[in-house]
């Protein structure tokens, strides 16, 4: 299984899981904490939740699913822009703890970029690392003009990721974005890297496939993680899929078959505006 290496030396898959709708139906968390325990067992141990998802249930879930096995796990969770003045990070992220039952968690992350001024909210996560609640931190849905206003800051340096909407379909952050944090050491982490599911508009993909006798999906993840800096959380309950996913790591795409992605998908000519979900 294929795994990178964070700026700050953390050692992951480079395939993991998302948890965006867990914690949404009571009637389902068990059935969640049981997806997530089989990914895990399958090698997928990089989680990436959000107090967001399902206004906390997620990270609850996820708290149910790595009791026993916290060192495991590469835990990742975000703060909503709401919450992201000083004092409100470090309220949210006792919260997250609180509801994951943990006392740290591995990468903490802005979730978009909000009203409160982005240097509180980096004092706020150097305040959490000295403290151990968090090892390390990052961003989430920061365009190309964002990120340079971020990195701008004392202490922006130690950035690990940024979390972006990134699949074959979606290619607009290889223009300017994606050289940018790459430039500055900073991995990408894609989110929706199988496009929420919808495979069927990538048909085009499958005489790559038939070639590594993988699905269209795999394919996808493979491309999402051909680079040394890109990772990717897909999300899934189903344990088929994760079978699936977990193998996509294995993957290794041949240049011909990038190219043949590039033909088929090619990537932007200008700048577009980040997308999101």
């Amino acid at each position: 299984m294929r795994r990178i290496v964070l700026p700050d030396g953390s050692n992951i898959p480079v395939i993991g899981q998302g948890t965006w709708r867990m914690g949404e139906k009571p009637a389902q968390r068990q059935a969640e904490v049981a997806a997530l325990q089989a990914g895990i067992d399958l090698g997928l141990t990089l989680i990436d939740t959000a107090e967001m998802y399902g206004s906390g249930g997620a990270e609850e879930v996820l708290g149910d699913a790595i009791q026993g096995r916290r060192d495991a796990v590469y835990l990742v969770s975000k703060v909503l822009p709401s919450n992201a003045s000083f004092a409100g990070t470090i309220a949210a992220c006792e919260r997250s703890l609180k509801r994951m039952k943990t006392d740290h968690l591995d990468l903490y992350l802005l979730h978009w970029r909000g009203g409160d001024p982005l240097a509180e909210t980096l004092k706020a996560f150097l305040q959490l690392q000295t403290q151990g609640k968090i090892k390390s931190f990052g961003v989430s849905n920061f365009d190309t003009n964002d990120m340079k206003q971020w990195l701008a800051i004392s202490g922006a340096a130690a950035t690990q990721t940024n979390q972006i909407l990134y699949n074959v379909g979606v290619r607009g952050p290889e223009y300017d974005l994606a050289p940018l944090i790459t430039r500055h050491g900073i991995a990408l982490m894609a989110y929706c890297p199988l496009a929420q599911g919808d495979v069927k508009a990538f048909a085009k993909l499958q005489p790559i496939a038939a070639r590594h006798d993988a699905t269209v999906a795999q394919v996808m993840l493979a491309w999402a993680t051909r680079n040394k800096l890109t990772f990717a959380v897909p999300k899934s309950s189903n344990a088929a899929r994760l079978k699936e996913n977990a193998a996509a790591m294995d993957i290794r795409l041949t240049a011909d078959d990038l190219a043949e992605i590039d033909a088929a998908f090619p990537a932007p000519k200008k700048a577009v505006p980040l997308e999101m979900i």
